[in-house]
């Protein structure tokens, strides 16, 4: 059976799919999100997803203000569970939704859902593809905005050159703000470290799935690629606002914007698109109300402004991953094979090829045959870029480009993915320096604007 004739099948056995309660619970130890979801005659799931307290200062879980985010953190978690059957109808039995906040919901998963559905063959068509009804009905919310007395950041951390980037050039204070990790790993915590925050000043949310999802996924019940960044986006809100914390800060690069398929919007990327935080800013106005602004500090950046900063920041460098294969296990590695690994280590070739970007990478992947049709779609000479969270294709020719013209200045043979570039392809005019460049489609106030432009622009 090929995979429309699986969507099919499945949507005509199991055309329901529900979200039918929340709750929120506390002991001394965490706050405590459980979800119930179900997809009748098929499978029950519970996630959940808990936030330790350690010395944290939370404000009362009982308001209808805090009950609305966990809510919403629900409708982003259904997502996983939802596109094992894509149901064509959801049904809501908790919480309230009106017309206009069923729309914007139907966009986030059409588009959030763009990778599943072209990887999987699915012909999926916006008005189509699925139903929302929610059984309460919310003409307008009843409570009013809290008075705006916050202050400070909660800086989402990954692991990545990205989130270090913000770690190092946002203007931080240790003793007030915050860095947050999802599901925390040895990596994240020794960044957050080497940042300068103690383990009082972390925010650990553990995330937990329902084995009931890994079993149909073992079934084969659909599976493929979520917006995870828009669950990060609605949970970090909670918790600033719980906190008391003003801003939320992801680390969202202008690139993020750029499709992963020539002449279609199929974005890996979508939920760290500048349209998605437009969108997520836009709903939190006028849904969420809570004194707290959501925003990405890097959005005005490209990739290879980035690996710029990032290159000057050496005590990092034994440290950060950001390979999605190696992060399965406790300790995480690069694995040297995907296209995770070769990006990151083809944006920083310009700065730091050959002897310490081999250092980091284990070895010289530019001299790995076996990537080179990796490395044509990162190059754009393929169908398709990869499906990862992986530059532009102008910046991935500026930077082989960059790294071949700095090679043969000190006269050193190029690795063999570098000579197939010279030999088949023009080097990219790297007189038109891309790192001079800043994106204004961004929500940075004055202030945090200065900070970055200060950083990216000292040595121009």
């Amino acid at each position: 059976m090929n995979k429309l004739s699986e969507f099919n099948q499945f949507r005509t056995e199991y055309p329901e799919f529900h979200y039918y309660s929340y709750k929120i619970s506390e002991n001394n130890e965490a706050v405590k999100l459980e979800y119930h979801f179900g997809i009748p005659g098929l499978a029950e799931f519970h996630p959940q997803l808990s936030l330790k307290k350690k010395p944290l200062k939370l404000k009362s879980l009982d308001s209808e203000l805090v009950q609305n985010l966990v809510f919403h953190i629900g409708l982003v978690e259904l997502i996983s569970y939802w596109k094992s059957s894509c149901a064509p109808k959801v049904i809501v039995h908790c919480g309230k939704l009106n017309p206009d906040q069923i729309a914007w919901w139907k966009k986030l998963y059409f588009y959030g859902l763009g990778e599943l559905f072209y990887t999987n063959e699915i012909p999926a068509e916006m008005d189509t593809f699925m139903d929302i009804v929610c059984l309460n009905d919310a003409p307008e919310f009843i409570y009013d905005t809290p008075p705006d007395d916050s202050s400070g950041y909660i800086v989402l951390i990954g692991g990545g050159k990205d989130s270090i980037a913000t770690l190092e050039t946002l203007p931080l204070d240790r003793n007030r703000d915050y860095c947050m990790i999802v599901n925390p790993k040895p990596v994240t915590r020794q960044c957050a470290e080497l940042a300068g925050f103690d383990d009082e000043r972390v925010i650990e949310i553990q995330r937990t799935i329902d084995p009931e999802l890994i079993q149909l996924n073992q079934h084969g019940f659909i599976n493929g690629h979520t917006p995870f960044s828009t669950m990060l986006a609605f949970v970090s809100y909670f918790v600033a606002y719980l906190t008391g914390q003003k801003y939320t800060v992801v680390s969202n690069e202008s690139s993020a914007n750029e499709s992963n398929v020539c002449g279609l919007k199929v974005n890996h990327q979508y939920s760290k698109s500048f349209e998605f935080e437009q969108d997520f800013d836009n709903y939190a106005d006028r849904y969420l109300r809570a004194p707290v602004k959501y925003f990405s500090f890097l959005r005005p950046l490209n990739e290879l402004q980035i690996a710029k900063i990032f290159a000057r920041l050496e005590k990092y460098h034994p440290v950060f991953k950001s390979c999605n294969v190696g992060s399965k296990g406790e300790n995480w590695v690069w694995c040297g094979h995907c296209a995770k690994c070769l990006f990151a280590f083809t944006i920083l070739s310009p700065y730091l090829y050959p002897d310490k970007l081999t250092q980091i990478f284990g070895k010289d992947l530019f001299a790995d045959g076996t990537l080179l049709p990796t490395f044509l779609q990162l190059l754009g000479k393929s169908d398709n870029k990869p499906f990862d969270c992986v530059g532009t294709f102008e910046e991935v020719n500026f930077a082989v480009s960059q790294t071949i013209e700095n090679l043969r200045q000190t006269s050193e043979e190029l690795p063999y993915l570098l000579q197939y570039y010279a030999k088949h392809y023009e080097l990219a005019d790297t007189s038109d320096d891309i790192t001079t460049r800043y994106n204004h489609e961004n929500f940075l106030d004055e202030a945090q604007n200065t900070a970055l432009r200060n950083e990216v622009f000292r040595n121009v």
